[in-house]
């Protein structure tokens, strides 16, 4: 199939170029069928998966249209979760590097009002939030849309399936009947027909395939039953060893369970749900993906949109209730050319959704045989990192340069040591090797970072 260059869109020589050096060169299925439509400020209709590239597709639509010189909120863009508005921020931003002083702002809940209120003072040309706290700062007259031209709704099936109808209701109220509205969803439920026939006009549909073809997931189903369900994941974990996987629970307390019985057993693991504090919830993230945890249990809603590459395995601890959702789980694993796995675990109740899910992956579900126990005796794999916690970031004008550079100077710790370096607005975490964890932690606590010391502990 022959692939659609960016060069081949009418947008500006600026925004060209940046995506050259990005090495965006070639559009993905869904930026190809979405872009033309969305420069012509149509509205649009994307169906498509996580990963899909959907972001990219928005983003320059946004960007393209955009006047930088009229400083107020043009484009506003609503996320099921703070971890998607976040992922979603730092691509339009990355999107956008090549045009001067765009400001993108994120509103999302969870987060103190105050420094939300003072960013909005100072004014902004896209903002991207989740629609509970956008509602918040509208009733309180603190955030205007008067002058927004685009609206997207990004994931809109998730924020339809965590209750924000009322809060999409709201503010769409808020919008000028004059605006395009882009919707991106995985799946297309009546809740979205009945929201886009509402608040679209005469939208172009637009539907991508999974971007997984049938070779780069290889999915394995083993029948159990809830008394040795634990001692089957265990089973499969100590015998495959992936470096970093997530674990799929149906609800948040079985999420919580299943993470404390498998730190219990030794592994390298933490949860991720809906009753953690925003605050843990964003540390265990950063754990996850900086590689100093290797096991991710979470539940679907957590889970969706999060900014996490390379997974080499996915494990259904139950089966998704149904097969768009399975679908999505097991797409997690085997992007971006690189070759995943599934395990899934069923009993049988399951009967009639793996008939279902036979069907929908052209594929007889067979039981295959679990490893044999006798490796349950088996040490886990242990992560090869740990993180860092620096109490400084973006505001005491901290550079991951700054804190590599701490690290590798004179008698310090190899650069090949240091993993993952993220900057947050007043924190900054480092993974650096466990061998090298005392020496890194001496080496920032006594060192200087832009000629100040800053706390540092493991987290």
């Amino acid at each position: 199939m022959s692939q659609t260059t960016f060069s081949s869109l009418q947008l500006s020589p600026s925004l060209l170029k940046n995506l050259s050096t990005l090495s965006y060169h070639f559009m993905t299925p869904i930026q190809a069928q979405s872009l033309p439509h969305i420069l012509t400020e149509k509205d649009v209709i994307a169906q498509g998966k996580t990963g899909s590239g959907k972001t990219a597709a928005f983003g320059l639509g946004l960007l393209h249209k955009l006047d930088v010189k009229y400083f107020r909120i043009q484009a506003l863009v609503l996320c099921p979760t703070r971890e998607l508005a976040d992922q979603v921020s730092k691509e339009i931003r990355r999107l956008a590097r090549a045009v001067h002083n765009i400001k993108v702002l994120t509103i999302c809940g969870g987060m103190p009002f105050g420094p939300q209120l003072n960013s909005l003072e100072h004014g902004a040309h896209i903002i991207v939030g989740t629609p509970g706290r956008i509602e918040d700062h509208l009733s309180r007259g603190t955030l205007k849309l008067d002058n927004v031209n685009t609206l997207v709704l990004d994931e809109a099936d998730r924020m339809l399936d965590m209750g924000f109808q009322s809060s999409l209701d709201a503010i769409i109220d808020q919008i000028p009947g004059k605006h395009q509205t882009l919707l991106f969803s995985a799946t297309f439920p009546d809740k979205i027909r009945s929201i886009s026939e509402r608040v679209m006009k005469h939208p172009t549909m637009v539907k991508v395939e999974s971007t997984h073809d049938d070779n780069s997931i290889t999915q394995h189903f083993y029948k159990t039953d809830d008394k040795e369900r634990m001692n089957a994941l265990r089973l499969l974990l100590l015998q495959h060893h992936p470096e970093s996987s997530i674990v799929f629970c149906n609800t948040k307390r079985e999420t919580q369970q299943v993470a404390d019985k498998l730190n219990h057993y030794g592994f390298s693991v933490l949860a991720l749900h809906g009753d953690l504090e925003q605050r843990d919830r964003d540390l265990t993230l950063t754990r996850f993906t900086n590689k100093s945890i290797s096991i991710l249990v979470a539940t679907d809603v957590a889970a969706r949109g999060l900014d996490i590459d390379a997974v080499d395995a996915v494990f259904n601890y139950h089966m998704a209730h149904d097969t768009e959702t399975h679908i999505h789980r097991i797409g997690r694993t085997g992007r971006a050319g690189s070759v995943g796995v599934a395990y899934s675990l069923f009993d049988e109740d399951d009967d009639f959704l793996l008939a279902l899910l036979g069907e929908a992956i052209d594929q007889v579900i067979e039981s295959k045989q679990l490893p044999p126990k006798s490796i349950l005796s088996n040490e886990p794999i242990q992560a090869q990192m740990i993180t860092l916690q620096i109490d400084g970031g973006k505001k005491q004008k901290l550079r991951p340069g700054d804190i590599l550079g701490a690290l590798t100077g004179e008698n310090g710790i190899e650069a090949k040591q240091v993993g993952k370096i993220q900057i947050n607005a007043n924190g900054s975490y480092v993974a650096v090797n466990k061998e090298a964890a005392q020496s890194g932690i001496k080496k920032l606590s006594q060192g200087k970072l832009k000629g100040r010391s800053f706390r540092v502990r493991k987290v």
